[in-house]
This record gives C-alpha cells, sequence and structure tokens, in this order.
C-alpha cells in the first residue's frame, strides 16, 4: 500500500487483517476500486434470480472517473440506491461484481493486483481494463424496454 493511502489514515493492509464491521469509514470506502460496475443497472431473471449487467449506467455516475457524481447526495435523486455496509453485505452478494473488494473480502479472498490499494494508483482499475470507462450509456438515454438489447459480460 503506497503512502498516499496511508496518509488518508489506512491501516496498513487493513483488508487482511481487520473484520469488515470493525473498519474505519476511510479504510470502507477506500475498499471501492472504482470501477463503476455497480452502478450499472442490472436485469434479474425472475425465474432463476440469475442478474445479468447492461451497460446502462445510473444517471449520476461520471462515465470518465467511474464514481458517483453526487455520491454524498445521491438518495435525493435515486432513494433505492443500494447502502452497502457490513450488516447488509449478504443480501447483496448475489448481485455484486465478481471482482468487488466487498465480495473479495467478505469471501476471504485477495484483491486484484489492479486494485488501487494494492498498486497504489487510483486510476489502476481503468488502466487494467476492469472499469467501465467508456462504455457506458447513461440510463435516461435508452428506454428500459430496450436494456436488453445493451447486455454485457463482466469486465475481468
Amino acid at each position: 500500500m503506497s503512502d498516499r493511502f496511508r496518509q488518508k489514515g489506512l491501516r496498513k493492509r487493513f483488508w487482511e487483517t481487520v473484520p469488515m464491521e470493525a473498519m474505519s469509514d476511510a479504510e470502507w470506502e477506500a475498499l471501492c476500486d472504482g470501477c463503476g460496475k455497480c452502478c450499472l443497472n442490472k436485469l434479474e431473471d425472475e425465474d432463476t434470480g440469475e442478474v445479468a449487467l447492461t451497460r446502462i449506467a445510473c444517471r449520476l455516475l461520471d462515465d470518465e472517473t467511474c464514481r458517483c457524481s453526487q455520491y454524498p447526495i445521491r438518495h435525493q435523486f435515486v432513494p433505492e440506491c443500494i447502502v452497502l455496509r457490513p450488516s447488509t453485505i449478504e443480501e447483496h452478494l448475489y448481485w455484486l461484481p465478481q471482482t468487488c473488494a466487498y465480495r473479495l473480502v467478505h469471501e476471504g479472498r485477495p484483491l486484484y493486483d489492479w486494485h488501487p490499494l494494492i498498486s497504489g494508483r487510483p486510476d489502476s482499475v481503468h488502466h487494467a481494463g476492469v472499469s467501465m470507462r467508456g462504455r457506458t450509456l447513461p440510463e435516461f438515454e435508452v428506454p428500459e424496454e430496450d436494456w436488453e438489447d445493451h447486455l454485457i459480460e463482466e469486465p475481468t
């Protein structure tokens, strides 16, 4: 972990030693790799429960940064936006991206080398081709009945 992350008050390799419930808010937020996948609209098969990703992004996703453009006040615009917490992660595992650090840590698996906490670079997720940078369409441009036309495989 780079000095930049230590300066933010993060314990060294905290994701390997600190239970999720004991992480500080800064540590919890630092687990997010900034891929943007969780902000994609998903389609769920009613019969199987299988979840498919679309390239249709939440209206608040910044396609360049892959971050929410209104994160602190996002619920004013998108009331149904999920608040992921250690206490709610189990109920959201079925749709969390396979590469998601919250999923990986919860499952006791290591973070990928491209994760900013490992690489020390916030843009490493983009350089690894894992993020949704430049791949999304805003939800207000595509009618919901056409979302099936925009199904994608998760970039890994």
